[in-house]
């Protein structure tokens, strides 16, 4: 469990470039910084992962739909390990040592309200997928919807559009 003086911070992880960007730049710009001179840090970091319900991502009915679910679980838990993998790795490169990973399933903008309430979170951490109107109000806006129900402040970090063509 989290030493009791440490703030937590956070952060929705998945395995989008946004995502990494994200993390990379809550550590860059506002966790390392603090950190000063000393080893220690005052916040420790919850990278949080969650997966969407095999049932959601498959959607079939009747004769081996049982067995489609149960490679879709597989698939799912191989992904979310990834991320998990991805976003420690991430930690690990900027000598942030204080964190812990954790999975859920369900729906993403519920679950890292809720987690924000069960940890008693300082601050909520999320990328932004940079998605339009028609897309937001499509897919539905993770960061937005987080941004109006978490209980904490909520940061939300839109990656740099490329200058390249």
């Amino acid at each position: 469990m989290a030493d009791a003086s440490k703030k937590i911070i956070l952060v929705g992880v998945d395995d989008s470039a946004e995502s990494s960007y994200s993390l990379e730049w809550t550590l860059d710009h506002v966790l390392l910084p603090m950190k000063g001179s000393s080893e220690t840090s005052f916040f420790k970091i919850i990278l949080l992962h969650i997966k969407p319900p095999a049932s959601q991502v498959v959607r079939l009915a009747g004769p081996g739909s049982g067995d489609m679910i149960t490679r879709v679980e597989s698939d799912i838990n191989l992904m979310a390990s990834s991320v998990g993998k991805m976003a420690a790795e991430i930690c690990e490169k900027k000598s942030f040592k204080d964190f812990e990973v954790q999975m859920m399933e369900g729906d993403a903008r519920e679950l890292l309200c809720k987690a924000v309430d069960k940890h008693k979170a300082e601050m909520l951490v999320v990328g932004s997928h940079g998605y339009g109107a028609f897309k937001r109000a499509v897919l539905g806006s993770v960061s937005d919807y987080c941004a109006h129900h978490a209980h904490c402040s909520v940061l939300i970090v839109k990656k740099p559009k490329s200058t390249a063509q």
